[in-house]
């Protein structure tokens, strides 16, 4: 469908403001234009991660519906819900919206399993990682996370769960790498934005750790978690 060019240069400044991180101005620009055209999914999923990025992850929710609903095979919308819900502690639906996306995802996983087939696999595969992580097993965690990460290397989620095992396991620079990994496809993805400054803490890189959870901050203002990582920072700088 052709797009009216006052139209299309709404989206564009629209997109400009996101890359620059005005997420508010991005915002009014996109809801103008769904106003008028809401069948558009790519403009319904920059709708749902401004307003993810605004903390508002409950109000994302509905407009990456509405995205997967115009293009259920929009693996990124589906993605992008995932992880609001995850940010959102809504797991069970996190991670049944993982699984959709592996299944909008036209392309085999790389290996001898179907895309279905290798995100039950995956999931299974971190099901048994989390029951080791709860005994405190944490070097049997994290070989059954890296079996899941590789057969679903887009389950962010997961990703996450085995970055926070190596930082666990006093690995924090494999932690980094990994977590740095995951927020150059997701960077609104806070829980492991709040871990890669956690690694950082762990190794003594105390400013890298207070920027990362400075921007949590302004991501999600009300996150304890963070927060705690920061006042956890002010004391330890107190103390030296």
């Amino acid at each position: 469908m052709a797009l009216d060019p006052a139209v299309e240069q709404t989206i564009a400044r629209a997109k400009e403001s996101f890359a620059r991180g005005a997420y508010v101005a991005a915002l009014e620009d996109l809801q103008g234009v769904a106003e008028r055209h809401p069948a558009f999914a790519d403009v319904q999923n920059l709708i749902g991660l401004c307003l993810s990025l605004l903390g508002r992850g409950e109000e994302a929710l509905p407009a990456f519906e509405r995205a997967t609903e115009l293009n259920p095979g929009y693996v990124e919308a589906h993605l992008n819900r995932a992880i609001t819900l995850n940010d959102l502690g809504r797991t069970d639906e996190a991670r049944e919206s993982f699984q959709r996306a592996a299944e909008a995802d036209e392309e085999k996983s790389g290996g001898r399993f179907s895309s279905a087939a290798a995100a039950k696999l995956a999931n299974m595969h971190a099901e048994l990682g989390d029951t080791y992580a709860a005994a405190g097993a944490g070097d049997e965690a994290l070989e059954e996370y890296r079996k899941a990460a590789a057969l679903r290397p887009q389950f962010l989620d997961i990703r996450n769960k085995l970055a926070r095992t190596l930082i666990e396991l006093g690995r924090a620079d494999e932690g980094v790498a990994e977590l740095e990994s995951i927020l150059d496809r997701r960077a609104s993805f806070v829980a492991a934005r709040a871990n890669l400054g956690l690694a950082h803490y762990r190794a003594g890189r105390l400013d890298d750790a207070e920027r990362e959870w400075r921007r949590c901050e302004q991501q999600q203002p009300d996150n304890a978690q963070v927060s705690g990582y920061l006042g956890m920072l002010a004391r330890q700088r107190e103390a030296s």
